[in-house]
C-alpha cells in the first residue's frame, strides 16, 4: 500500500475552518487539493489521525477522497501577504498531508437528503471505531459530490492518542461521544454494520495502513506504529462495546 506524493505548486486560498487553516493548494500533477499543515496547532498527530481514518474508511468502501502526501516549500509563503498563513507555511515545510479537492461538492445535510439507513449504520459504525468526535450536527464533515455522500477530515478522530500514556488503555472505549453523531437517527442497523465492516479490517490491512504513517511524524516509529496496531486490534475484539453503545 503506498500514498501518491506532490509537491504543492501554489497557495490557492484558505479554509477558514477550525483552528487547524487548512487550504486549498495547486500541485505539480495540477491537481487541486485541501492540504492539512503540519504546523499547525492541532500537529502531526492530527494529520495521522487524517491519514489512518481515512485510509481505514477506504477498505471498509466508504469514500473518502484520495489521500496524498504534499511537499512544501517554504519559500512560497514569500507570496502571502496574511502573516499568520506565512508562519504557518514555514512552520510546515517538508512533508504535509492533502486530500483530493471534490469540485462543486456542498456541505451534507441529512435534512435535504435523508441518508440510505444502510449507509448511516455503516458510518456510524466506523466513526465510533475510530472514535472520531467530530461528525455531529454543528459540523458534519461530509460533502455531497455527484450525489453522493462523501466523507472528509477525520483528523479529530482517534482523540485517545493526544495523551500517550493512556491510550493503550482507552482501546476498549465504547466511545458514548457516539451520540452525538449527526446519522445516529438513520443509523438502524449498526449490528448488521458490525458483522460486516469487523470482517474488513483484517490485521494485515490495518498493519499496512499504519505503515503509511512517516517516520518523521513520530518519536519511536516502531514503537509507535505497534501501538496504534494494538490500539486497533483490541478495538476489534469481542464483545465490541462501541457497536453496543452506537446501536442504543
Amino acid at each position: 500500500m503506498q500514498l501518491r506524493t506532490v509537491k504543492v505548486t501554489r497557495y490557492v486560498t484558505p479554509l477558514r475552518e477550525g483552528g487547524s487553516l487548512p487550504a486549498i493548494v495547486e500541485a505539480d500533477d495540477d491537481g487541486l487539493y485541501v492540504l492539512k499543515f503540519r504546523g499547525s496547532g492541532q500537529g502531526k498527530k492530527a494529520l495521522i489521525a487524517e491519514l489512518l481514518g481515512g485510509e481505514i474508511g477506504r477498505v471498509l468502501g466508504l469514500r473518502v477522497p484520495e489521500i496524498v502526501f504534499a511537499e512544501l516549500d517554504p519559500v512560497l509563503a514569500m507570496t502571502e501577504p496574511d502573516p499568520e498563513i506565512q508562519e504557518l507555511m514555514k512552520a510546515s515545510a517538508g512533508l504535509n498531508l492533502a486530500l483530493d479537492y471534490l469540485p462543486g461538492s456542498i456541505m451534507y445535510d441529512p435534512a435535504l437528503k435523508p441518508p440510505d439507513a444502510g449507509l448511516a449504520s455503516r458510518i456510524v459504525w466506523f466513526d465510533a471505531f475510530i472514535a472520531n468526535v467530530d461528525r455531529t450536527a454543528r459540523n458534519a464533515n461530509m460533502l455531497l459530490w455527484h450525489n453522493e455522500i462523501w466523507l472528509i477530515d477525520h483528523g479529530a478522530s482517534l482523540y485517545f492518542h493526544h495523551n500517550w500514556t493512556t491510550f493503550a488503555e482507552n482501546a476498549r472505549n465504547p466511545f458514548p461521544m457516539v451520540k452525538d453523531h449527526i446519522l445516529r437517527p438513520f443509523a438502524e442497523n449498526v449490528s448488521d454494520a458490525d458483522k460486516e465492516l469487523s470482517g474488513r479490517l483484517s490485521k494485515q490491512k490495518l498493519s499496512d495502513i499504519i505503515s503509511l504513517i512517516p517516520d518523521a511524524w513520530l518519536d519511536e516509529p516502531e514503537a509507535e506504529k505497534a501501538a496504534y496496531l494494538d490500539f486497533f486490534m483490541q478495538r476489534l475484539a469481542s464483545p465490541r462495546d462501541f457497536v453496543t453503545e452506537a446501536a442504543k
